[in-house]
């Protein structure tokens, strides 16, 4: 199920994409997420849906930081922001959902074996992130007309960014590694938000805070 380098790859190649044709090329990947009667088990879907809401994350918050922007364009950007965030949650519990159904019917993991904080789930959604940064990182580093040493603080950049990425991914690969093993274990961390549950937060349903 995973192998860091190929899910590192395919970031990087959706990254691409996505940005030369954004549009067109995000809503084919919905429409081939809704079209698939397999897609429970459609682990580069998943990957990919989830790399998505953080591509689209991404330039929405860009958006909301535009100079020009009026309240009422920051007001629906926040919206947008609050929403694909939730949809970027839910797609990270998705994965580590359909990663403990197919270690459950091989009898893992281990529930003796010591217990990882951080899920694959979270950890992939972290090289996700770096999949964006790396790729506008890059864009920095060409940038024309920028000032002088833009170019330079933005390789030396991109170089700690790289590392990080490439520790990250050893790290998933070797936790599926050793819960294949048997010698560690994961469990799926909900991250239970409160700020889009008409339920939860006081803005919405009305009752003030401290009563």
């Amino acid at each position: 199920m995973i192998h860091a380098d190929e899910i590192v790859a395919l970031q990087d190649t959706l990254t691409r994409e996505w940005h030369r044709d954004s549009i067109q090329a995000r809503a084919n990947l919905d429409e081939d997420s809704r079209a698939s009667s397999d897609a429970r088990w459609d682990w580069p879907g998943a990957v990919a849906r989830q790399h998505g809401a953080n591509f689209d994350l991404w330039h929405i918050e860009d958006a909301a930081r535009a100079p020009s922007a009026t309240d009422a364009e920051l007001a629906a950007v926040k919206r947008k922001v609050d929403l694909t965030n939730q949809r970027r949650n839910d797609l990270a519990e998705e994965m580590d959902r359909m990663l403990l159904e197919w270690l459950e019917a091989r009898g893992l993991p281990d529930p003796q074996a010591p217990l990882n904080s951080e899920s694959p789930g979270l950890m992939l959604d972290r090289l996700s992130i770096l999949a964006l940064k790396i790729y506008h990182t890059r864009e920095e580093t060409e940038r024309m007309g920028a000032p002088v040493g833009h170019a330079e603080r933005n390789r030396d950049r991109l170089a700690i960014l790289e590392e990080q990425r490439a520790e990250l991914a050893g790290c998933l690969e070797s936790l599926w590694l050793q819960t294949l093993a048997g010698t560690r274990r994961f469990k799926l961390y909900r991250q239970l938000k409160m700020y889009n549950d008409p339920a939860l937060n006081p803005a919405i349903y009305g009752k003030s805070v401290g009563r």
